[in-house]
């Protein structure tokens, strides 16, 4: 099991963690829940979770 999980920007060279600050949409449906972050380096960071 993963003990913790880290939401950061995945752009070359970033690397910066996304927080609620960050958080600009959040779309639910029956697949997931779908976060849209995006980073002060102007990357859009997407994860999905199921739940």
């Amino acid at each position: 099991m993963i003990e913790t999980l880290r939401c950061a920007c995945e752009a070359a060279g970033c690397d910066r963690d996304l927080a609620e600050q960050q958080l600009m949409l959040t779309m639910e449906t029956d697949a997931g829940t779908r976060h849209a972050y995006e980073c002060d380096c102007g990357a859009v960071t997407i994860t999905i979770t199921k739940g």
